[in-house]
């Protein structure tokens, strides 16, 4: 199937009310697993491939590209998204590479200098045809600072949107990055809130700590793309323990691997579920 723009798959689900799955990856075997899970559920997804993602492998070009095939050969419609990208020079990188679509994430800037620098590469990537996501106020559980009080607000907001021409807006309603557990409270009326209040679809990072409910609570309420990647680890990770666990001679990664990735797909297909996608 030939790819599609994260834009244009959440611009389907926002007209439809449905949550769009974005999975960040690490190695190719996520890729892989992220795709089958989606064609087992019959929904879109996007491909998520992080800064943190690029430093471990070393360079952007290689994961990438791997990443790009996966998604090419899928049967259902797979985005491929830079996320959480603090380079300007890796967000040009990533572009002219072929991914459709950046989250540009200068959150931690003073506010003047993140809207500036934002519209920058807003305006660059818009003449390239290029998305743009981008964070108003740090989303808590980066670094391993949990932080859960955080909160946007719809009036910034909306002024932040329009000084910016973003795409879609990452806010802050009570989630954290990187949470192991699974019971993050989120303000839904604020997400109410925000929906009627900011032209943009809405992104919720920091979604592996939100309990299931929540987060179909999340969509229903005006959430549209919902960012996962610890939940993925944990799975992977889980399964992988559980096989060497119990054949601690095994030597091939293929006889790990293969089904920590098989895990991982079938955690996909729940949660693309969850997310009414």
């Amino acid at each position: 199937m030939p790819l599609v723009g994260t834009g244009e798959i959440v611009a389907t689900a926002v007209s439809g009310r449905r949550g769009v799955g974005a999975f960040n990856l690490v190695h190719l075997e996520h890729a892989t697993a992220i795709a089958r899970g989606a064609e087992s559920a019959g929904a879109p997804v996007i491909l998520q491939i992080s800064e943190n993602c690029v430093r471990y492998h070393g360079a952007l070009e290689p994961i990438l590209a791997g990443t790009l095939a996966v998604a090419r050969g899928a049967d259902v419609p797979v985005a491929v998204h830079l996320d959480h990208a603090t380079s300007v020079d890796l967000v040009r990188e990533a572009v002219l590479l072929g991914v459709g679509s950046v989250m540009y994430d200068a959150s931690t800037l003073p506010y003047e200098e993140n809207v500036a620098e934002t519209a920058r590469v807003v305006g660059w990537c818009h003449e390239r045809g290029v998305w743009v996501e981008a964070e108003l106020g740090e989303v808590g559980g980066k670094d391993g600072v949990h932080a859960p009080g955080a909160r946007t607000k719809p009036s910034e907001a909306v002024a932040y949107t329009s000084a910016t021409g973003v795409d879609a807006l990452a806010v802050a309603v009570g989630s954290s990055h990187a949470m192991l557990t699974r019971d993050a409270v989120l303000d839904l009326d604020l997400i109410g809130e925000l929906r009627e209040a900011v032209p943009v679809p809405l992104v919720l990072h920091g979604s592996s700590g939100v309990p299931d409910a929540t987060l179909t609570a999340a969509v229903e309420r005006g959430m549209t793309k919902i960012n996962i990647a610890t939940q993925l680890n944990k799975v992977y990770t889980g399964e992988l323990r559980r096989v060497l666990d119990a054949s601690p001679a095994m030597v091939d990664p293929r006889k790990y691997a293969g089904p920590a990735r098989d895990a991982v797909a079938t955690e996909i297909t729940r949660l693309l579920a969850v997310l009414h996608a």
